[in-house]
């Protein structure tokens, strides 16, 4: 995800959103369905500008919805689409993902998104990539079992190599699409990232990845 020119102020101004930034996310840990007052919690990590989160939060009422992103500028637009929407069911935090086992109990998360994610190419990054298995083991901890990772991505040479960290660290690999629109998945929430993407008549890459 590619980071916005930082705007003077607009820390401060995300810093005031207290009906929908939660700022000390460590002490709810254990605790946000009970926050929410639902049975199903789902995260989004590297929430961006929002669209995908808080177009699922307003229809699906039922559950409770948290967007994780780490740069501020970007996070402020997201708040301000939940603010817009009026939307009871959603929270977000200003985090960074290598800490997320810090934030959400074990076994307290039944879906998390992963949507178009940094490829980080080169291979000596190949660590910080959000499905290496390093994070894989923090998702396994964090879901419950049945619980299900979402990935999309547009970039084929990550998701080759998602689909075979998930495969080797024990996830059962589900709807496996190497173009999700073509396949017929024409209702599905888009990012922002996705729609220029499908403009452009680039495939989108997804797969349902279940813990067993």
């Amino acid at each position: 995800m590619g980071r916005l020119r930082k705007k003077k102020g607009l820390l401060e101004k995300l810093l005031e959103k207290d009906n929908y930034l939660v700022k000390n996310p460590v002490e709810y840990k254990g605790k946000w369905k009970k926050i929410f007052g639902k049975d199903n919690l789902h995260i989004e990590l590297g929430t961006g500008k929002g669209q995908f989160i808080t177009t699922l939060a307003e229809k699906n009422e039922d559950v409770g919805y948290i967007g994780v992103e780490k740069i501020a500028d970007v996070l402020f637009q997201a708040v301000k689409k939940a603010e817009d929407k009026e939307l009871k069911n959603i929270k977000f935090l200003l985090f960074d993902v290598n800490q997320i086992e810090n934030i959400f109990e074990e076994n307290e998360v039944d879906r998390i998104y992963i949507n178009f994610c940094d490829p980080w190419p080169k291979k000596r990054h190949t660590k910080r990539r959000l499905t290496y298995r390093e994070f894989l083991s923090k998702y396994k901890k964090i879901l419950k079992i049945n619980g299900e990772i979402h990935f999309k991505t547009d970039n084929e040479k990550l998701f080759e190599f998602s689909l075979n960290e998930m495969s080797e660290f024990g996830f059962e690999l589900r709807d496996i699409s190497l173009n999700l629109y073509r396949d017929g998945d024409l209702d599905t929430v888009k990012t922002e990232y996705e729609e220029k993407f499908i403009n452009q008549g680039k495939p989108i890459y997804f797969v349902r990845a279940i813990i067993k």
